[in-house]
């Protein structure tokens, strides 16, 4: 396959260019897709960059099918993505539940749209439910909320690498600010950072006769047998439970001594960073703690920044109406820090949004 980014470069370009990028530098053979606002300039871009390397796309005639054209590429050992955003993303927690069940290295790119129903077109966080646990299964996803276009392009190599490792489905949310906005960011081929890719390879049609040869696949997603699904599902959560450790990810600034802790994820963790900065420069000792991983969730490190930080309350701020805040209580239920919300759904939130809330509430 040929090499896309030679030495690495800076670029100014748009959220959803880096996916693009970030997408042909991982190695990705083909990406299935359905027009959506505000996700569309990932299919644009992919399409006409991707015949320079020798790569394809199909557009299909659905967001259903997109997503079950990926979990049928990916079966055949082709490294596949999709991407998607709001109804798109509901439609798609059908094959998204499929891949879940048969275990299949599915990547998306979810650059999150308002709801409820068709809502805006322009930005929210309101799909952090949908993405984590949307599907009918347990919601055994690996979720990365990425902040910058810098995030976009490492976290979109690194869900090829982890889907395909641990062979579970996995998404990079974003969100319409990011997907539309240009920043500057650094472009690279991974081999230069020292990540060596993950292979595909054929998880069906494989060599030799089954018993004699080796163990049949076991790809199902349906069961006949309640028996049989209950023992499945919790396989699967051993699994899941055994690599989260390993897979979580956060950030956390000033938790060592503080009377708040701001918590809050993607592009409005941004925010939250500039708002502890103004807030200790006026004498009141603010923190923030960042989930990257929503799935799995860093619910011991936050535990552990409430425990060492000594805080009182935990401030939730999100662009959306309890998503985040109810996936936190969720996590950390027992802990007694009082909660405290900032809910803008669909809405931007700036650190003046923050700083007045902590100021508010102390």
């Amino acid at each position: 396959m040929d090499k896309v980014i030679g030495d690495a470069k800076k670029a100014f370009i748009t959220g959803n260019e880096t996916v693009a990028w970030a997408a042909l530098a991982a190695g990705a053979e083909v990406m299935f897709g359905y027009p959506i606002t505000p996700q569309n300039e990932v299919m644009h871009y992919w399409t006409r960059m991707a015949p320079k390397y020798n790569r394809e796309f199909l557009q299909t005639e659905d967001e259903i099918s997109a997503g079950f054209t990926v979990c049928g590429a990916v079966q055949s050992g082709k490294k596949a993505f999709t991407a998607t955003a709001g109804p798109g993303n509901v439609l798609m927690q059908e094959p998204f539940g499929m891949a879940e069940a048969m275990r299949l290295p599915l990547v998306a790119v979810i650059q999150q749209r308002g709801g409820p129903s068709s809502g805006t077109v322009v930005y929210s966080q309101q799909e952090v439910t949908l993405t984590t646990f949307g599907g009918n299964g347990e919601g055994m996803r690996i979720v990365y909320s990425t902040a910058t276009h810098q995030e976009i392009y490492d976290y979109t190599i690194k869900a090829f690498n982890v889907a395909w490792k641990h062979r579970f489905p996995t998404f990079v949310l974003g969100d319409g600010y990011q997907a539309k906005m240009r920043e500057p960011m650094e472009m690279y081929d991974p081999i230069d950072k020292g990540i060596e890719m993950v292979a595909p390879y054929p998880l069906i049609g494989l060599g030799g006769e089954i018993g004699v040869d080796r163990e049949p696949a076991h790809l199902c997603n349906i069961y006949s047998l309640e028996e049989e699904l209950y023992e499945v599902v919790l396989k699967h959560a051993a699994e899941y439970e055994a690599l989260s450790p390993s897979i979580v990810e956060w950030t956390e600034g000033e938790c060592e001594d503080a009377d708040i802790i701001i918590l809050s994820h993607g592009v409005v963790s941004r925010a939250a960073d500039d708002a502890v900065k103004a807030l200790r420069a006026q004498g009141i000792k603010a923190s923030y703690f960042r989930p990257i991983t929503l799935r799995p969730f860093p619910q011991q490190a936050l535990r552990d920044a409430i425990a060492r930080s000594g805080a009182k309350k935990l401030l939730v701020a999100e662009s959306a109406y309890g998503q985040l805040e109810r996936l936190t209580r969720q996590e950390i239920y027992g802990e007694t820090i009082k909660i405290e919300t900032l809910f803008k759904p669909g809405v931007g939130i700036i650190d003046n949004d923050i700083i007045n809330k902590v100021k508010s509430v102390l």
